[in-house]
């Protein structure tokens, strides 16, 4: 028994960026859901893909995990060494240090579940912690164009608990209070 020929073949999409778009639908489908809830399904949906799409350019989800954090990680420390570059001095550095927590790091919701969906991930997942280290690095040698390694590293594991504070409290400090805390440490 032949079958007949219906015309519906599906044609295959041209879709030369489909590796980037999986990675940031990945990064969305983190920020909606949490690392729990992301599942190559989730993400095949959410960018409307085939599932197989995602284990030819993956190859477990660990890895499309890590490719999404890492994305995330470099903007943000790409904005904290642009922000640290541009400024002349230690006082400024220390503005533009509370800028990067009250702005890029506190002041957007999806940004900050992402920065914590990471934390948590990268505590039970040791190619994640190969990315939040690369991540503590970078902002550190940010730090130390205005601060000496020792204190460059005791301020990041500031800022780091900073952020898991103001996520996790009802009551979380102002940009005042964050302000006064940084210069306090390090001015």
């Amino acid at each position: 028994m032949s079958r007949p020929a219906t015309g519906l073949r599906r044609t295959r999409r041209h879709d030369p960026d489909r590796r980037e778009r999986l990675v940031a639908t990945t990064l969305e489908v983190i920020a909606t859901r949490g690392v729990a809830g992301t599942s190559h399904r989730a993400i095949a949906r959410a960018a409307d893909v085939p599932l197989g799409s995602l284990t030819y350019h993956f190859t477990s989800l660990t890895e499309l995990l890590a490719a999404a954090f890492t994305r995330h990680v470099d903007a943000v420390a790409a904005r904290f060494d642009e922000r640290m570059r541009a400024a002349p001095d230690r006082p400024a550095a220390l503005e533009a240090l509370t800028e990067h927590v009250t702005g890029d790091l506190l002041g957007s919701s999806r940004d900050l579940v992402l920065a914590v969906e990471l934390y948590v991930a990268a505590a039970r997942d040791p190619a994640l912690r190969a990315v939040t280290q690369d991540w503590m690095s970078r902002s550190r040698r940010s730090l130390e164009r205005h601060l000496d390694p020792v204190t460059a590293r005791e301020v990041d594991a500031l800022v780091e608990g900073l952020v898991l504070h103001s996520a996790l409290s009802t009551d979380p400090m102002t940009p005042e209070q964050l302000r006064a805390a940084l210069h306090r440490f390090a001015g």
